[in-house]
């Protein structure tokens, strides 16, 4: 784990306002997931986990003739596909794009793939105004940081520290009524819509049979910002791909209930290119960037290759007792929680922060509630084969490698165990805080001093399993 990774999570852990925040939301969160699923609210729950599961899959696994299919219906209805190998090619085509036609205001709705790729950072470099439009991804952007959770971004903040936000950066009285700092930003955000010349999007979903760009929302942001300018880009990772307009049922039963505990979202838009013929509703111009970004090397392990079956739900740190107690931005990527431990390596590479996938309790809560099936407790374990191997392959981990093979010799020999334990018994004072007092002397080696800065080392008994068995006192009794 690094030094970073570490002093995040131990801000984190000494934030008692922060720690309150995130309880309190995620709970919320888990109990309308809940009750969205209990009862005869959804009886066919497992069924369409298991039908989600083999259509990610197959879409997965056949994912070169669905991207070809895709293509050519998005063609077919006037828009156009741009492929984009990483996080460059992306903000180059839409710097292009944005020269040529002389835009200068954007408008995002939200997105975790262009936060991904950090697309806002990107073209306000060169001098583009990228306006992020969904509420708390908003109060983000004013804030420059980065989404604290999956679905809800901005989980962290308070509305005190937002009236302070919305006071420092748009010069309005200090408000802490929600839905009057609804309002103000509403105001703002309104003027953006009808000035912008660009507006960009992620995707849901892509429907291959179609061509169709699926938008899941409750707030409306995403149809403002996908018809009000005359330009429409949606920007999405490859694995969004679904192979029928009727496999979108399955879905979106399952998206709203994991997420926020919906049987659905406010906002469902199916969008199938540029306006046409007499249409006077949407953009001129419409343009898919499929993204690579690291996916294409996931195809390539099948051991692996279900992490591309997310959905991003988030439901998976909702229910994670590492996410709840770390936070969002303990995470060193964009992507937090079980899921981000699992992508985060196999897109950066495993050197990118190699504590991540050991930062599980291994509860197999996340795999629990995945509505897609996604064995994350597996991954992670392949993730810290994979990482202890490149060390061994680097020449490191040698003391840990050593200790491990000590405590295996040591268990196989019955007899030096018991001696072992005789030894420590010897040591034990009468009180545990005397141990305590002494295990600094006994045990001062960097290995062992950081796994006793975050647990209790119980006094060992006086007498052993083993002399306790031997003396004791057999029943008397017939039963």
């Amino acid at each position: 784990m690094s030094v970073v990774f570490d002093e995040k999570i131990n801000q984190t852990l000494g934030d008692e306002r922060l720690q309150l925040a995130i309880y309190t939301a995620t709970a919320r969160l888990m109990d309308k997931r809940k009750h969205a699923l209990e009862g005869d609210n959804l009886p066919e729950y497992q069924e369409l986990r298991d039908c989600a599961k083999a259509l990610k899959k197959h879409t997965i696994d056949n994912l070169d003739h669905y991207l070809e299919q895709l293509e050519s219906n998005v063609v077919a209805h006037g828009g156009k596909v741009v492929f984009c190998s990483d996080a460059a090619e992306v903000s180059d085509f839409v710097l292009k794009l944005a020269k040529e036609r002389g835009a200068r205001l954007i408008v995002k709705s939200k997105s975790m793939t262009t936060e991904e790729i950090d697309l806002n950072e990107r073209l306000e470099h060169h001098n583009l105004e990228a306006v992020e439009t969904d509420l708390g991804e908003y109060i983000l952007q004013l804030a420059h940081e980065r989404p604290y959770h999956i679905v809800a971004p901005a989980l962290h903040k308070t509305r005190y520290q937002v009236a302070d936000l919305f006071e420092e950066k748009l010069g309005v009285p200090n408000e802490t009524v929600i839905e009057k700092q609804t309002m103000i930003a509403r105001r703002v955000l309104r003027e953006k819509f009808l000035a912008a010349d660009i507006g960009i999007s992620g995707a849901n979903f892509l429907i291959a049979d179609s061509g169709a760009v699926v938008l899941v929302e409750n707030e409306g942001n995403a149809r403002l910002s996908t018809s009000a300018p005359k330009i429409h880009i949606a920007v999405a990772g490859i694995e969004k791909l679904i192979p029928r307009a009727r496999d979108l049922a399955v879905f979106l039963k399952l998206l709203g209930r994991s997420a926020t505990g919906q049987p659905l979202t406010v906002y469902t838009s199916f969008l199938s290119g540029p306006r046409r013929g007499e249409e006077i509703d949407g953009p001129g111009e419409f343009y898919l960037v499929l993204l690579d970004n690291g996916r294409t090397k996931l195809l390539q392990d099948p051991g692996k290759r279900e992490s591309l079956y997310c959905i991003r739900c988030g439901a998976c740190l909702n229910h994670c007792p590492v996410y709840r107690k770390i936070g969002g931005h303990s995470f060193p990527w964009v992507y937090s929680g079980p899921i981000g431990a699992i992508i985060t390596p196999q897109f950066m590479g495993l050197n990118h922060e190699p504590g991540l996938p050991f930062a599980s309790s291994l509860c197999g809560a996340c795999a629990e509630v995945c509505p897609v099936k996604i064995d994350i407790p597996k991954i992670l374990l392949e993730l810290r084969a994979d990482i202890t191997a490149a060390k061994e392959r680097s020449g490191e981990g040698g003391m840990e490698r050593m200790a491990f093979r000590a405590f295996a010799w040591i268990m196989r020999h019955p007899k030096v165990y018991e001696m072992a334990g005789r030894v420590a018994s010897l040591l034990a004072p009468a009180s545990s805080s005397g141990w305590l007092r002494k295990v600094p002397a006994i045990m001062n080696i960097p290995p062992v001093r950081a796994w006793l800065s975050q647990r209790d080392l119980p006094a060992p008994p006086q007498q052993s399993f083993r002399q306790q068995w031997r003396t004791r006192v057999p029943r008397t009794d017939s039963r």
